[in-house]
């Protein structure tokens, strides 16, 4: 390993295209199943509910992915915490309300059903594999335990074959516990992603079982190395190709001295796929006796590789053959297991910093909680490829997974879609910032989870980065550099083929006593204007933005007068979207580009956030009604604030951006000081305000860094009317302009799909605008309505959000309050298929109704 570290540090380091498991059910020899419905479940710690005859009739019947506490209502008494948070600049400490989101999760909660095991008896095994569970999971099989995993972002498995029944008559039951004062924002509670149920036969590949690395990418080929697990239950030998087997007095610890061990041969066939299916390498490799491992290597000519832009996918196809070695027999078909992957190489180097395939590039990215807003934590696929899309629109190309693993769903659309990752694994480390936090854990568990997190997305092309921390205080605490070594080195070991970062936000602790030195790549949060003194002082000759920006706004809102302010507090809780307030920790996001722009050496940056998310409602943490952030791009319901053009404008240079802000509604404002900033791609643009001009901007350098990236102008004196801007280009020439006016009395709504084409899967989701116009059409920004909706048809209303912090409607109801003029419904698709509608009405306005298709997904 040190070895390892020296190369990378001396010449920069290559990892190999990687890929994505997926266990899929194949061939009769390994079936999957996603266990979703006819879950039982009830709050409350309740003796004996693990027992398989424990009366659960009256539980309520729930579907999983599941989150109970998403439901409400919303109190500040919801886990009240009161602690000085060292992260904040905290100088004692307060009482925080909404901490968490003011949400009910504290508490135990329990899950029941029953487990059939389909074609499951004498030679088979069965396997439970959770994709997270919120959290302290105790895992029961007929009343008997057959597991426990503490940390509920983690993805963890059971062999539950031996607490099976003969008779099929199986019940599953799961107990799980959330801690008050256990997390900084919204963890969500339950069975919030997925559970699967996976039989195979004894001999099997197991779960994670596939380690696929591709070690040298050219144009011309790709070389590709796949390492399988093969599990060989107790009492059985691997026969040794061409080697004379006795099987006369074998003995085995496991099955009793004198008994005679079975000998099998295995053979591993492994077919390289492309998307539609063609191959283009193979392998057939027998195994060899007390290997633990299969290795087969393939050649790819001609490779088509991964990246953001073409997020070309492979699928290597293994299938494991068995025969045994006393019968004159043929193989049989006892395992397939498919792993996708994506051919890629990467480099961080000294000096010139990231490289995809041979192309120098920086990160645009921003970081991600895990919960998707008004569905809370319970994962969802549609509503994960909808933040993916939107992000794509902006023109991000990478995620960092705060601050803790994420959903295997994620993971596998950042392949699809082209984004790369950063997975992380932890907020803390052995020093605690909440009572109840993973330090709790740390000792007994830390090495488990890594290792967890490592084999299930080690094949995954769009992860090019592991982080161990973020932002924890073991920075400057004695041993905390240790511990970060120790944690480095179990995910070299791992996985040698990607470099390790961590957050940090200690800058001179960390710095000064090793902790940043010992990184593969360090990562610094909120510290633009210490980057250069951090490249002078540290061996890796780069670095980047972990966490950046920090900038607060509520979308629509404007507060005057327009000056930069941190921790910036109004009496309605709300944030300024002119950009110009950030937290006394960070910056606006103007500095960071600066940086990003100027130091070659810097890697790029990650956003903190990309949505907003519940929980940390900086800076009116110490207020109520406050309950999630205000430091996404898009606010909590997925609109875009204005800061969304801003960073398109830079990120997305292939789409003309042209957005102006404030909206132009202010009555009692004539006359007074109302600046107007325009986002642009372009380098100057004039301003008219009822036709009249007030003059032309250009971006320029200079002591202010938004004069660089943005056209301001600061002494607009509000007249109701219209304000255009026209954009020019480097030629001087008028090529695009925008146009807002005032706007009049509320008149109707206006509904807005996503996408109008849904599967019929029961889970597929349409996320539909509503938004309050007047006559003209235009938006009446200031309009708060109550809405009200209704389904009907081949699907449900499932939740409704308006990206308020300070609203505490419920987001399962059909009904919300307009949030500046707008809201966003979400529609979820039946299983039959066929056409949804969705009414919204409000008293006092025309309604509106839009209609869906949902159809059945075709199977090939």
């Amino acid at each position: 390993m040190k070895d390892f570290i020296a190369r990378y540090a001396r010449r920069g380091m290559l990892a190999g295209a990687l890929l994505a498991s997926s266990l899929v059910a194949s061939a009769q020899a390994r079936r999957e199943y996603l266990l979703t419905s006819n879950w039982k479940f009830a709050q409350g710690d309740l003796p004996d509910a693990a027992r398989p005859n424990f009366p659960d009739a009256r539980w309520q019947t729930v579907q999983v992915p599941h989150d109970w506490a998403i439901y409400g209502p919303f109190d500040s008494r919801n886990d009240l915490q009161k602690v000085r948070i060292e992260q904040n600049n905290e100088k004692e400490a307060k009482t925080k309300a909404g901490r968490t989101g003011g949400l009910p999760f504290i508490g135990t909660g329990w899950y029941r059903r029953r487990l059939e095991v389909p074609q499951f008896g004498p030679g088979k095994r069965a396997v439970l594999l959770f994709d997270g569970a919120m959290s302290n999971a105790h895992v029961f099989v007929n009343g008997r335990e057959v597991g426990y995993w503490p940390y509920g972002y983690n993805s963890f498995s059971f062999d539950i074959t031996d607490f099976l029944r003969p008779d099929g008559r199986n019940t599953l039951a799961v107990r799980l516990q959330n801690q008050p004062e256990s997390s900084r924002w919204y963890p969500g509670a339950g069975l919030y992603r997925n559970v699967h149920l996976i039989v195979t036969d004894e001999v099997h590949i197991p779960v994670w079982g596939t380690y696929l690395t591709t070690p040298e990418v050219t144009a011309d080929y790709a070389r590709v190395k796949l390492a399988t697990e093969v599990a060989v239950p107790p009492g059985r030998l691997i026969g040794r190709k061409g080697a004379e087997i006795d099987v006369k007095g074998s003995h085995d610890e496991h099955i009793g001295r004198g008994a005679m061990k079975k000998v099998l041969f295995l053979r591993l066939d492994t077919d390289i796929q492309t998307a539609d299916g063609s191959v283009v390498a193979t392998s057939s490799t027998p195994l060899e006796s007390g290997l633990p491992v299969c290795e087969q290597a393939f050649t790819i000519v001609q490779p088509q590789l991964w990246s953001p832009e073409t997020p070309t996918l492979y699928t290597a196809v293994s299938r494991l053959y068995v025969k045994d070695a006393r019968a004159d027999t043929a193989f049989r078909l006892t395992d397939e297991y498919q792993t996708r992957f994506g051919i890629r190489s990467f480099k961080f180097e000294p000096e010139k910093g990231f490289s995809l395939n041979g192309q120098p590039r920086k990160f645009k990215g921003v970081c991600n909680h895990h919960d998707l807003g008004p569905l809370g934590a319970a994962v969802n696929t549609a509503a994960l490829r909808r933040q993916l899309v939107l992000l794509k629109e902006l023109g991000a190309d990478a995620i960092r997974t705060t601050h803790n693993m994420p959903a295997p769903e994620l993971v596998s659309l950042a392949d699809e879609m082209g984004f790369m990752l950063i997975v992380e694994a932890f907020d803390e480390w052995k020093t605690p910032k909440v009572k109840n936090g993973y330090s709790q854990y740390f000792d007994e568990w830390s090495e488990k989870d890594v290792v967890n997190m490592v084999h299930r997305d080690r094949n995954h092309p769009s992860v090019v980065l592991w982080s161990i921390g973020n932002e924890v205080p073991d920075q400057w605490a004695p041993g905390g550099t240790k511990l970060a070594r120790r944690l480095q080195d179990i995910v070299h070991r791992e996985d040698p083929t990607r470099p390790v970062t961590a957050g940090m936000d200690q800058f001179d602790a960390a710095v000064s006593n090793g902790f940043a030195a010992l990184l593969d790549v360090p990562g610094f949060n909120y510290k633009p204007h210490r980057y250069a003194e951090a490249y002078g002082k540290l061996p890796q000759g780069m670095l980047m933005g972990s966490e950046t920006a920090s900038t607060v706004s509520s979308r629509g809102v404007y507060k005057f007068p327009v000056v930069k302010a941190k921790d910036k507090q109004y009496p309605d809780n709300q944030s300024s979207s002119y950009d110009l307030e950030a937290s006394n920790w960070s910056q606006t996001p103007d500095e960071e580009f600066v940086m990003q722009d100027d130091l070659p050496y810097n890697l790029g940056e990650f956003v903190w956030t990309g949505f907003d998310y519940l929980g940390e409602p900086w800076p009116y943490d110490e207020k109520w009604p406050s309950h999630s952030s205000y430091f996404g791009i898009f606010d909590l319901a997925g609109i875009p604030k204005d800061r969304y053009y801003l960073y398109r404008a830079r990120w997305n240079p292939e789409k003309p951006t042209l957005h102006l802000l404030p909206h132009w509604t202010w009555p009692g404002r004539e006359g007074l000081t109302t600046p107007v900033f325009a986002y642009t791609n372009y380098p100057s643009a004039e301003l008219f305000v009822n036709g009249v001009s007030q003059g032309r901007q250009t971006k320029a350098s200079s002591d202010q860094p938004q004069t660089r990236y943005r056209l301001m102008w600061n002494e607009v004196k509000y007249q109701p009317g219209s304000i255009k801007v026209v954009a020019y280009d480097d030629a001087g020439k008028a090529v695009t302009e925008k146009e807002v006016r005032t706007a009049g009395k509320p008149h109707h709504i206006r509904l807005v799909a996503d996408r109008t084409n849904l599967t019929a899967d029961g889970q597929d989701l349409a996320y539909v605008t509503a938004r309050v116009e007047d006559a003209q059409g235009n938006l009446c920004p200031e309009a708060t309505p109550q809405l009200q909706f209704k389904v009907s048809g081949a699907g449900r209303f499932r939740a409704v959000a308006n990206g308020d912090a300070t609203n505490l409607e419920v987001f399962h109801q059909p009904r919300m309050k307009a949030f500046q003029g707008m809201l966003v419904a979400i529609v979820q698709a039946a299983e039959q298929a066929g056409e949804v509608q969705l009414k919204a009405t409000a008293p006092g306005l025309k309604g509106a109704t839009i209609k869906l298709q949902t159809q059945k997904k075709a199977v090939n």
